[in-house]
């Protein structure tokens, strides 16, 4: 079947320009991850979303905003339940398995509340769940759920019955074998299919499936975006589903994994020979999402609404700091999010012609009730997006949804497809070597955001116990305690953030902190600065120093030291083009000018790095430590390039 890029015609549909005179109504929540509302305006202009184009045209819209840590298990469970993280308990991509002690993917068992499909079920209401985050095990419901293990069980090649022990899917169980003729796996994507994204040799398309490969992933990315769409329209005409949930992650991945190509230009060397293969997918990619949106315009009636929306935006086109992260075609899992996402509201019900100001992703699910006829809860922390709805009346609001009878069940295992689902994660950057606690660190961080530092102390101090040696959470539990007032205590666990990870620029930035805290500007300034010495775009140090009326203590005194400065920032923009050869070049000369510079000596050492001259490197950083001595940087990297050649994947940190 060949992909769905062009817009669909759409079927004649009645409008939201009537009335409706009670709030029920069929509802369709299509979730689109990731995708930028910057770009969607962008490739609106130039008339490639044109599905897009008719919701602004004749529904309402605005940007969603997302909430830190930009993390979709979470932020999709915000949605879905109308519940902030301490209350719904989902906290990281992955928990712990108490019996086991290995890191599990999160799972609908961790959901401390009611999901709207939940809500909905109890109140008679029909649902159909699609691909939908952390859905696995399906739950009981009035209707459906095909749950966000299904594509992965079927990356093996005989299918989710093929595992070891088959594991159910689905809700009912016998919608497993319904769907099974809609499921594509990656080597269904054939290089005609793919050509409108990617410019790939048809041989390359015989290699083994690995989450590590980008070409595989980007398969995996769109046989599964496919598979839910036709799962989901599927639903749509034979379950008749009052509300229907809808997930696509692929506009996500693309961007994870290609979205530093993005329309950039002046590229050169290896980053060229990305884009030449690469550098259209993103933009195919929200054409794609586009005919998506097509489709379920077409599928409505004039009783439907339909709501488009995305869990953060993403910074296209930029390209890191260091070139190496592009290198094996991943990015840093959260720098690129943008804390808002799209938002489009359209059919009945819908104010034509309307803007959403100030929409945030906790009043989604109050906004999907009063669509659906029911009344928004008191203990959901958002508001009905009234000023984008014609509904008439709106439901009184009830206390709460909650029965007192839910609770947070042990993580499920999925034996056959957890390791997958851990690999895709790993490969997208958004898991490290140690993820365990992640969970629990988010929560207690929500916990300090939100003002209740107590509550965050007690979360901090209780990961220590188990990992005393971790330098981030001392730096967090002393932002608590300095939080508290407890400065003294704040101090201690800031010294051991500093002794255990000397490049830690939250810790010299909390210091800094306590000592404006009890009244020593100077010695805060110094920490400010040593902040920004290691981290030069932390941006809370630099709003300190700003307001201090202090500079960064690190600016170029003589002229030569300028020149050189100027040339070394001429040299990292060219070398995060891919131009290696003409960096070195450039700071050749830069070290002319300035020989004393440690700055343009450290900038040697990364590009020396990135060509795999590692005698170049190591020789730069050695002189830059001659001439700055106390520069923890210039140490710790030396340590991490002898480390590089004895440890398979260990990179000198940028």
């Amino acid at each position: 079947m060949a992909w769905r890029l062009a817009t669909l015609v759409a079927v004649t549909l009645l409008i939201a320009s009537c009335r409706s005179d009670t709030g029920s109504g069929r509802v369709i929540v299509l979730g689109l991850d990731g995708m930028d509302p910057q770009t969607v305006d962008l490739l609106m202009s130039e008339g490639k979303l044109p599905n897009f184009a008719r919701l602004r045209q004749e529904g309402a819209y605005g940007r969603l905003e997302t909430s830190r840590p930009i993390l979709s298990p979470i932020i999709w469970t915000t949605i879905a339940t109308g519940k902030t993280p301490d209350q719904h308990g989902i906290g990281h991509f992955v928990a712990v398995n108490p019996q086991t002690g290995e890191d599990l993917p999160v799972t609908s068992r961790m959901r401390r509340v009611k999901a709207l499909w939940n809500i909905l079920s109890d109140a008679g209401r029909r649902v159909a769940v699609v691909g939908w985050w952390a859905t696995w095990p399906p739950e009981n419901v009035n209707g459906a759920i095909v749950s966000d293990h299904t594509c992965y069980h079927f990356l093996f090649s005989d299918g989710a019955q093929g595992a070891k022990d088959p594991v159910t899917t689905t809700h009912p169980p016998e919608l497993q074998a319904e769907i099974a003729p809609l499921v594509r796996r990656p080597a269904d994507v054939t290089p005609a299919e793919a050509a409108a994204f990617v410019n790939v040799p048809a041989d390359e398309f015989a290699r083994p499936f690995d989450f590590k490969d980008e070409l595989s992933h980007f398969r995996w990315a769109l046989a599964t975006a496919d598979t839910y769409r036709r799962i989901a329209l599927h639903l749509w005409k034979t379950e008749r589903p009052d509300v229907l949930f809808a997930y696509i992650e692929a506009t996500d991945s693309t961007a994870h994994l290609f979205g530093h190509l993005f329309r950039a230009e002046g590229l050169t060397g290896e980053l060229a020979a990305q884009q030449a293969r690469y550098g259209q997918a993103v933009e195919a990619m929200y054409r794609y999402a586009d005919g998506i949106v097509g489709d379920f315009i077409q599928a409505m009636d004039g009783s439907t609404t339909l709501a488009v929306l995305s869990d953060h935006g993403f910074e296209l086109g930029a390209l890191p700091d260091d070139p190496s992260k592009t290198r094996d075609m991943r990015r840093v899992s959260e720098r690129f999010h943008r804390i808002e996402g799209i938002l489009y509201l359209f059919g009945r019900g819908v104010r034509p012609h309307g803007r959403i100001d100030g929409a945030k992703i906790l009043d989604v699910a109050p906004t999907v009730l009063t669509l659906a006829g029911l009344a928004r809860a008191t203990d959901m922390p958002g508001r009905i997006l009234s000023e984008a709805l014609d509904v008439d009346p709106e439901p009184v609001a009830v206390a709460t949804y909650e029965t007192g009878d839910r609770v947070a069940a042990a993580p499920a295992a999925d034996a056959a497809v957890d390791p997958a689902i851990m690999e895709r994660l790993k490969s997208l950057g958004y898991l490290g070597t140690e993820t365990s606690p992640q969970g629990a660190r988010n929560l207690a961080a929500m916990n300090f955001e939100a003002g209740r530092y107590q509550e965050a102390a007690d979360g901090f101090e209780k990961l220590l116990k188990d990992k005393p040696d971790d330098a981030g959470l001392h730096a967090s539990l002393a932002g608590a305690l300095g939080a508290l007032g407890r400065y003294d205590e704040s101090l201690r666990h800031l010294n051991e953030a500093i002794r255990l990870e000397p490049l830690n620029a939250e810790a010299y930035h909390n210091r800094a902190v306590i000592y404006e805290r009890k009244g020593n500007p100077a010695a805060a300034i110094t920490e400010y600065r040593t902040a920004l010495r290691y981290d030069p775009q932390y941006a809370p140090s630099k709003e300190a120093l700003a307001r201090l009326g202090a500079t960064a203590g690190s600016e170029p005194k003589s002229d030569a030291e300028k020149l050189a400065a100027a040339l070394a920032d001429r040299a990292s923009r060219t070398a995060r083009r891919g131009d290696y050869a003409e960096a070195m070049k450039i700071l050749a000369e830069a070290a002319r000018i300035a020989p004393r510079s440690a700055l343009v000596q450290q900038y040697r050492a990364n590009v020396a790095y990135l060509m795999g001259d590692k005698p170049t490197a190591r020789a730069a950083l050695e002189r830059a430590l001659e001439l700055e001595p106390d520069n923890a940087l210039y140490r710790e990297n030396l340590k991490r390039l002898e480390a590089d050649g004895r440890e398979p994947g260990a990179r000198p940190k940028r």
